[in-house]
């Protein structure tokens, strides 16, 4: 039962970096195309940075999800916190 567990995590996991990934090779390929339409219909108005901004922050926070999972507040880092002040305490 705990190997299957393990397996289902890891899965789910390899996964969500799958779906990140999937998402960021879209957001390449689209930004590349509106580029290039931007610069063909009318390259003295540059429009095409608004969509990359803001779909660049929606990338960004996907990454955050995937990557950044525990890195930030997580349970990981309230662990490394309390070692770090009972360290400090000892050594007074």
């Amino acid at each position: 039962m705990d190997e299957q567990n393990s397996y289902a995590r890891a899965k789910r996991r390899v996964e969500e970096i799958r779906g990140f990934y999937m998402h960021l090779a879209v957001y390449i390929a689209v930004n590349l195309l509106l580029f290039t339409i931007n610069m063909v219909s009318s390259p003295g108005a540059l429009w095409f940075y608004w969509v990359t901004i803001f779909w660049g922050v929606g990338v960004f926070f996907h990454a955050l999800q995937v990557f950044g999972r525990d890195r930030f507040l997580g349970r990981d880092w309230e662990e490394k916190k309390i070692r770090e002040y009972m360290e400090r305490e000892e050594r007074r």
